[in-house]
């Protein structure tokens, strides 16, 4: 017999990434609860990445991300420079979006970001780093994001981001009962939508629907992350302060990292038991003291990535024969008193039917993000004899960068349209 609540429920499931006005009337139909309103936009903080205190947590205090995510990558609709027209259609789009929606996870979370490549549009100089986008070891081949913009948008409601995102799409007249005045289509055209999700128990619920994932159902039903473990760890993530640009037009803001990474995880299930698997992901003495429970809970709010485990990576890798990911990165997210210096909120996807990884950092410079991904490429290992590029060295051999790119995210008044100066001139 066909199993209608089965079908609602694989409806529901599905809606974020499939998007649009029938997945909307799907989540709507079964709302229980209204999704809180906003408060005045005054009282939201300056700095769009700062989620941090609007967020659950776990029993051990790590920043639970909202399970739901919209990433929309935008172009403006001519060449040049923004008009004024534009830039008062963006901000009152976002100033709807900051009315209509509680800054929660139960409400809307979002950040609107801008590319090297928008910053041309004009004839001065940007006035902060931002390098464009580039390729960051020798075997990778990635697409680079060189629209103008980029949209976040978080929730855990589903019924929240998509009316959201039908708002400000020009698809629906209201958000959450307010009008919409002018939709942020007035200004922008959506070149790109990629969603994702996180939270125990959703990779589990989509590894049938995915290629990438063996059959069988090997991802661990509480772990939030196709590879079986958490990540997140409050102590190895930076704080948003220390992720904040501090001086000159752009204070208050930060800079963004997006990758959008393919995984390959039959032989990371097929071939590495749970002790190799704990090995690759964290490191050897992970494996060899027994740290790892399960998907890594009992590590508390610390991976266990310390001093020891960093410094003694090349002894390890001669003694077991590989090396962790955690590990290697760690050798180049710390700052001189040991502070990490990125603040990653990543989430996993099913776009294209494909297990995927969109993997957004924030940190001062991009030059940071550049420097931690050149310790976890593990080039520098590859001497001793186990160690590959790609096997034996991490997580390498199961993770396929398929996309970059590299943004601003100004302070909340400057979001709609910035010039290279900051505010418009």
């Amino acid at each position: 017999m066909f199993d209608r609540d089965l079908s609602r429920r694989e409806a529901l499931k599905l809606a974020v990434a499939t998007g649009g006005a029938t997945a909307l009337s799907a989540c709507l139909g079964e709302a229980d609860e209204p999704v809180p309103r906003g408060d005045a936009p005054a009282s939201l903080p300056d700095g769009q990445h700062r989620w941090n205190d609007f967020l659950n947590t776990d029993d051990a205090g790590n920043h639970e991300l909202p399970r739901h995510h919209v990433f929309l990558s935008l172009a403006l609709d001519h060449d040049g420079p923004p008009t004024a027209e534009d830039r008062a259609a963006v901000e009152s789009a976002t100033g709807t979006l900051d009315r209509a929606y509680q800054w929660s996870h139960a409400g809307l979370l979002s950040s609107l970001a801008y590319t090297p490549a928008y910053f041309e549009r004009f004839d001065a100089d940007l006035a902060y780093p931002l390098p464009e986008p580039r390729r960051l070891s020798d075997f990778e081949t990635p697409a680079f994001d060189t629209q103008d913009a980029l949209l976040h948008l978080a929730s855990d409601r589903p019924d929240a981001l998509l009316e959201a995102e039908q708002a400000l799409l020009g698809e629906r007249e209201t958000m959450n009962g307010l009008d919409v005045e002018t939709p942020l289509s007035a200004a922008f055209s959506v070149t790109q939508r990629r969603t994702g999700f996180i939270g125990a128990g959703m990779p589990a619920e989509r590894q049938g629907e995915v290629n990438g994932i063996p059959s069988g159902g090997p991802v661990p039903e509480d772990s939030p992350l196709f590879m079986g473990f958490k990540a997140g760890f409050r102590r190895n993530q930076a704080s948003e302060s220390a992720v904040s640009i501090e001086e000159g037009p752009f204070a208050g803001g930060t800079t963004k990292h997006l990758s959008t990474i393919r995984q390959r995880l039959d032989d990371w299930y097929e071939e590495q038991d749970f002790e190799e698997q704990v090995m690759e992901m964290f490191s050897p003495l992970h494996a060899e003291r027994g740290l790892v429970e399960g998907v890594g809970a009992n590590l508390g709010d610390f991976s266990g990535v310390d001093e020891e485990v960093v410094e003694t990576i090349r002894e390890q890798a001669r003694d077991f024969g590989r090396v962790g990911h955690a590990q290697k990165a760690a050798r180049a997210n710390r700052d001189a008193e040991g502070r990490p210096l990125l603040l990653r909120r990543h989430v996993e996807s099913t776009d294209d039917g494909e297990a995927s990884l969109h993997f957004p950092s924030f940190q001062r410079r991009i030059e940071s993000f550049e420097a931690v991904r050149e310790a976890m490429n593990g080039a520098d290992l590859t001497d001793i004899p186990t160690i590959r590029q790609r096997v034996n060295n991490g997580i390498l051999e199961y993770i396929f960068v398929v996309r970059r790119g590299n943004y601003l995210v100004p302070p909340r008044p400057l979001r709609a349209l910035p010039t290279p100066t900051g505010p418009e001139a």
